[in-house]
């Protein structure tokens, strides 16, 4: 894809979606129109998102802009990521390899299991008394 253009791409982890805008900049990262550090107060959710950008040195290339809705703060970090990558993938299709090897592009498709019936949670059980 031509460089000067903007990529959009959506990245997914648990129920969070984020939808990521990629053009070219300075590294700013943007998140719902706030700064990233101001959206994510955690460091370690920010190392996660700039992760995939390190990974192929263009943190200093692309400014990115994400909307992020649905799940919690660490969901939505992941997401970003996965968008990320893919958005990365999508100017620079010789990334590919990059991305994939560390695990960038791969969806992480866990998710919580939900309570069963008769049960206290998704596995555990009520204490059983045999008398």
């Amino acid at each position: 894809m031509a460089e000067l253009q903007t990529v959009q791409a959506t990245g997914k982890r648990k129920t969070a979606i984020a939808q990521v805008r990629m053009r070219p900049g300075t590294g700013i990262i943007t998140v719902n129109n706030k700064p990233m550090n101001e959206y994510f107060t955690r460091e370690s959710q920010c190392l996660l998102i700039k992760e995939a950008l390190e990974t192929v040195s263009m943190q200093e290339r692309y400014d990115v802009s994400a909307n992020c809705k649905g799940g919690g703060s660490s969901g939505q970090a992941g997401a970003l990521r996965h968008g990320i990558a893919r958005a990365l993938e999508k100017i620079d299709s010789e990334l590919r390899g990059q991305l994939k090897r560390k695990g960038f592009l791969t969806r992480d498709a866990r998710k919580k299991e939900r309570k069963k019936y008769g049960q206290k949670g998704a596995r555990a059980r009520f204490q059983f008394s045999k008398r």
